[in-house]
């Protein structure tokens, strides 16, 4: 689906999904997707991946492109990976 095609949930919607993301443990969990990013507006799913302390996922963009928020533009070592919860995914997505 394209961005311009998404379809947002409502406030209610939303809402209604907290109960199940707030059941999520707390002190585990499992990988269940590793989505990189090889060049801009691409997406690659992958089954292993290898994430390395200065280069951060192996075969993604991320230093790459950079970050608009440090001073120079470059990208933030801070934010070489995403982490999100699965079931938030659940909620928002259409598919995955």
């Amino acid at each position: 689906m394209s961005p311009a095609n998404a379809r947002h949930l409502t406030a209610e919607e939303l809402h209604a999904g907290m109960d199940e993301i707030r059941r999520s443990p707390k002190d585990g969990g499992v990988v269940k997707m590793i989505v990189r990013r090889p060049a801009v507006d691409e997406r690659e799913t992958v089954q292993t991946a290898e994430v390395d302390l200065k280069e951060g996922l192996l075969g993604d963009n991320w230093q790459q492109r950079g970050n608009p928020m440090t001073a120079d533009g470059s990208a933030d070592p801070e934010m070489q990976l995403n982490i999100m919860n699965a079931r938030v995914i659940e909620l928002v997505a259409i598919s995955k």
